[in-house]
Order: structure tokens, then sequence, then C-alpha cells
């Protein structure tokens, strides 16, 4: 789905498409209309997930936590696709730090189960054989060997960890990236991603970013002195470290075929892996 099919659906469904502005195009794309946004998902499958999020921003709204608030309360489905409409947030004063999210965790990490919906458990090894299967050649089969035999041995490592917090409801892709920070404070913009597991996966998400990303280690001593401890200090935080840096190379592997950027960070960050390096920098992608 491209920007132009996007906006076809959008004067399907009636929304004024004059007057949208593009945000953002990835597997939905995002339009600001008004004082609204909408939100097109890239095919019919995508459904399901998106009545579960309209139920979420709902749960958040009772739980008072800082989240986008639906403007809707069910997807609409409109020529296979399904649309969402979202209350737009103020624009920002300042981009979102690592501080700021450690308070919406500990929020969210205080509520238990929703009552009227089930949240899925967080598949962190579950896409691994699509993206490596989706790099088909251009990766070297022994890379893609390896990368099965780690997720092999983490998926039991990780479903047999005793937590330190109690399991339940997580954000599940806890990055500053995912806070808008307006007048009133940070606020959740990403709900797609939640789930009922361990929260220590929430943890695990920056003290990685520490390691292996650059991010600065003043701005993670803030996230956790803001979230009140450090998931480096739990054993378990190895295994759940090691699953999340195999399910990224695996997702890195995908774009390999027509990116060569994306082939060279995928040989980088395997090289690392195979070598035990725990301090390789490793790039977004």
């Amino acid at each position: 789905m491209d920007e132009a099919r996007a906006r076809e659906i959008l004067a399907a469904a009636g929304v004024p498409v004059a007057e949208a502005r593009l945000l953002a195009l990835g597997e939905n794309a995002v339009f600001a209309v008004g004082d609204l946004a909408v939100k097109v998902g890239r095919d019919a499958e995508l459904f399901e997930r998106a009545e579960r999020e309209l139920a979420l921003a709902a749960w958040l709204a009772d739980a008072e936590v800082p989240a986008v608030r639906a403007a809707e309360e069910k997807p609409r489905l409109v020529e296979g696709h399904p649309l969402t409409f979202w209350h737009r947030l103020p624009e920002a004063v300042r981009p979102a730090e690592p501080r700021d999210l450690a308070p919406l965790l500990r929020r969210i990490h205080a509520l238990p189960e929703p009552a009227a919906f089930a949240l899925p458990r967080r598949e962190l090894l579950g896409g691994v054989e699509r993206w490596l299967r989706l790099a088909g050649d251009a990766i070297d089969p022994a890379d893609a060997a390896f990368l099965r035999e780690r997720r092999d041995a983490f998926a039991p490592a990780a479903a047999a960890l005793t937590p330190h917090l109690t399991p339940g409801p997580i954000h599940g892709d806890a990055l500053p990236r995912n806070v808008h920070v307006g007048p009133e404070g940070p606020v959740l913009v990403d709900l797609e991603t939640f789930s009922s597991d361990l929260r220590e996966h929430d943890l695990v998400v920056l003290a990685l970013s520490r390691d292996r990303y650059g991010l600065d280690p003043a701005a993670y001593e803030a996230f956790t002195g803001a979230y009140g401890w450090d998931v480096r200090e739990w054993e378990g935080c190895a295994v759940l470290r090691g699953a999340r840096e195999t399910a990224s190379c695996a997702w890195v592997a995908q774009h390999a075929p027509t990116n060569p950027k994306a082939l060279a960070e995928f040989e980088r960050r395997v090289a690392s892996l195979r070598d035990g390096d725990a301090e390789v920098r490793w790039y977004p992608f």
C-alpha cells in the first residue's frame, strides 16, 4: 500500500482527502486530518489488531494512563483495509527521553490484566523464521542456521525464567520514540505491541540500547532511577537480552535482498554474536 492507495481508501471512507497530511507510512499509513489522526492498515489481516488497539486505548483511558485516545470506538473496514480514528496530540514541547518513558512503564506495570479482552503473549522470537525466509539467498546460510540455533536455545530458556517483577501487561516496544512529550507531559503514542508477559521485557529494551545502540549511560541511569530498578541486576537479563538480539538480527535480514546497508548491518550483528562481544556497536535500521 502506497500513499496514493491510502488516499483512495480515505476518500472511500468519506474523509476529506484534500485536508489529509501524511505523517507516516509503514504497516499503517497515518494521516493528520484536522484535529484527528487516521490510520489506514495495510490489509484486512490487521483488522483484529486494530480492534485490540482501540480496546487498549479505552482500557488505558479508564486507568488514567496518559496515552493516545481513540476518536471512534471501533475500526472501520474500507475496501479491505482497517481504519482507526484518533484524537491528535498537541505539538511536542521537546523530544522524548528515556526518563520520560519510565513513569509510563511504572503505570502500565501496576495494571492488572484487562477484564474485557485478552492480551497476547510477547512473541519476541516468533518472527525469526519469517524474516530469515524473506532474506533468502541474500544472507549466508550459515548465518541463518546460527540464528535458528540461537532462537531454539533462547526460546525455552526465556520460558523458564523466574521473574523479579510480577508478570502482566507490558508495552512491548518500550522506547522513547513511542512517547510524545506535550504541554501536559509524556504520553504513549503506540499501542500495537501491548502484550502480557514478563515486565522485564520492557526494561531489557533500554538496557540493550545502552550497550548496543549508543544510548548515553547517563540517560539510561536517569531511566532506571525514575523507574526504580535496573533490570541488569536480574539474573535473567542475559537471557532476554540474547533473545532480543537474535530477533533484531533476523529482523534486519529481511531487508538484505534489496538494501546493501541492511546486509552490512546484519553481518556486523551476527559477527558480534558469534564472537560473544556484547559491546560491538549496532546501528538502528
